[in-house]
């Protein structure tokens, strides 16, 4: 885990760490376009492209691991698209294993949107909702009143 977190944090930097416990390359290896890194270097992306980084790990056991690592497509220069439009209809889906789970699920649902610090977006708890639930036996869909306030229905 070590490995990949220290190149995810290089790729987020955008710097090659140096080479750690090595002052001089091997003999009898080909060398030839490789180097070893003898200090931090900033790492560009060859030919415009995204980097990328090769982790492996070795046990004792014989148990071998390997990853390669590529850092995210650039955002577009697009702003993110609303969730839902004000004028939308978002039913709060909610899913549990029982009849009872499913009305102690409402109530806690209700408690989070009538918060008096401030309830979340309505538009965004019903999104959630509706994208990490697994789809248990037991369903219901509350449809928001007024200004997208599903306390009513909860």
């Amino acid at each position: 885990m070590g490995g990949v977190i220290k190149m995810v944090e290089a790729l987020r930097h955008g710097v090659l760490p140096r080479s750690l416990h090595v002052v001089e390359p091997v003999g009898g290896v080909e060398w030839e376009g490789v180097r070893l890194l003898t200090r931090e270097v900033p790492w560009v992306p060859v030919d415009g492209g995204r980097r990328r980084a090769g982790v492996s790990s070795f046990g004792i056991s014989g148990t071998n691991a390997h990853v390669i690592l590529e850092e995210p497509p650039a955002p577009d220069a697009e702003e993110p698209a609303e969730v839902a439009s004000a004028k939308e209809v978002l039913p709060l889906v909610l899913s549990a294993k029982t009849a009872t789970a499913l009305r102690a699920q409402a109530r806690r649902l209700h408690e989070l949107v009538s918060a008096p610090t401030g309830s979340p977006d309505p538009a965004a708890v019903a999104y959630t909702a509706a994208r990490v639930q697994s789809g248990f036996d037991h369903r219901a869909a509350v449809l928001p009143g007024e200004g997208g306030d599903y306390r009513a229905g909860l």
